[in-house]
This record gives structure tokens, sequence and C-alpha cells, in this order.
């Protein structure tokens, strides 16, 4: 085992009596890039904005690097990012306004930050739109410059929901790439996604859950091996594991177009 980057202990939320996220615990290691599985309303979300500080949990912890986000918020946030599927930018910045923003709250040294975002912009194709308004651009531009504003920082750890929803093919590509690239290089990675075959093609670990539980977790071979089949695809596991025909349709829309939750 190597050193632990995300702990979650009990990790619960519920609502008057009904429980969205039902005490998971779960480990996940520096460096690693984890991928979070579930049909719609299974707690994705819910569990990530318990994890980085937007929901507090009614029961159980959440800890980055050792810290709890809930006990020693500022100093945990420090080493995180976060880009939901619906980012909330600043319209009326550019891009680069926005991203020297980003920078000027971390307070990264303005040379460092330079290099870093040019790189940024140019991975994503955004260079020649930097100086425009947010509000002129598509959605999909949005997830990238909200991608780029969390990477700027340098976190230590980067919590992403849906990350490819908007995504054009090249710039999903672009996006599989970086973060297995950022991964190799320490950064922790926890992303929730709807489609399969990027948890299945990109992802160290996985883990699935369904109204609330962690059904399943591992590696590919050891998601196949609990199946009982190493020939099954990852599609074939989720939908043993959450039931059915339903299921297939949804995951059918989304690997063909990437544009729902």
């Amino acid at each position: 085992m190597g050193e632990t980057a995300i702990k979650l202990s009990g990790l619960t939320k519920s609502y008057r009596k009904t429980a969205a996220v039902k005490r998971v615990s779960l480990e996940v290691e520096k460096g690693e890039l984890f991928g979070f599985l579930g049909p719609n309303g299974a707690g994705k979300t819910t569990t990530i904005k318990m994890m980085t500080g937007l929901l507090k949990p009614t029961e159980g912890s959440a800890e980055i690097d050792g810290i709890d986000i809930w006990k020693n918020p500022l100093e945990a946030k420090k080493k995180i990012a976060y880009v939901p599927d619906q980012p909330n930018l600043y319209p009326k910045l550019t891009g680069w306004d926005y991203l020297e923003f980003i920078a000027s709250v971390f307070r990264i040294p303005r040379k460092q930050f330079r290099t870093k975002a040019a790189e940024l912009l140019e991975t994503f194709s955004l260079t020649q739109d930097a100086d425009d308004l947010i509000e002129s651009y598509s959605h999909g531009m949005k997830q990238k410059i909200a991608i780029c504003g969390a990477l700027v920082s340098g976190p230590d750890v980067f919590f992403l929901d849906e990350p490819t929803v908007g995504l054009d093919p090249k710039s999903a590509r672009s996006l599989k790439n970086l973060l297995r690239e950022e991964c190799d290089k320490g950064m922790t990675v926890f992303m929730s996604t709807h489609i399969l075959e990027i948890a299945e093609q990109m992802c160290d670990r996985i883990g699935i859950i369904f109204s609330g539980d962690i059904i399943a977790l591992g590696t590919m071979e050891e998601l196949k091996t609990q199946g009982g089949n190493a020939d099954k695809s990852l599609e074939d596991i989720f939908l043993e594991l959450t039931g059915g025909e339903e299921q297939q349709d949804i995951i059918a829309g989304m690997s063909e177009n990437g544009d729902s939750k």
C-alpha cells in the first residue's frame, strides 16, 4: 500500500429518513486515478460534495492527506481542486483573467502561473480564445477553462464530476492524456463518469455506488474476478450489479453523446 490521499470513514448523508449515501468507507492512494461510477441518483455527486467540503455529512469523515475536510477546511482545501459537471464561472471575466484570479487565490508565483496557464490553454485549444469573455464561451469551452483553472493551482487531489460532458472528442482525449500524466507525477484524481469506456481505459481502480452503497471496488481485473468471468466488460459488470436493460439504455445514450448526467 502506498500513501493515502483520500480516506472516507463511514461517510453518510441523510435527508430526513432517506439516506442518500450510506456509511461509505474507502481509501484512494496518492497518484491513483480513481473512477466513481453509478446510475443517476446513486449518490456520486453527494459523495463528492461531502469530500470537497460543499455538503456536510450526517455522519462519518472525509480526509485529504490526513486532514479532515470539516475539522480543518482551509488546510484541506489548499490541497484540492474540484470541477463540477456544470462549472460556476465568472461570465464577465476573460478566460485569462479567470486563470489569473485562481492563481492569485492560491498565491502562485507569476512566472510559474504564466507557464502553466499557457500550457493548459494550448492543450485544450483555448489559446486564441483566452482574451474573450467567458460569457461568450460554449458549454464545452466553459468546461475546459474550468479544468484549466483547477489544474493551474497544481492540486494534490483533483475531483471531477462528469468531466467529459460537453467536450468534443479531441478535448476529451486531451483530458484523458493529461490526467494520466498528472497522476503519474503524483496527483490523485477522483472522477465520476457515465462513460464506462473512459473508466475502463483510464482508471487504476473503480468504485461502483448504487442506492448510496459501494457495491463493488477494485481494479478491472479484480472486478472481473469477483464477477466470475474474465471476458466481461465494465459495462457487463455495471449492468449486472445495478440492474438490467433500463440502465443499458441510459448507458448507450451516454456513450453516444456524452452530454447527459
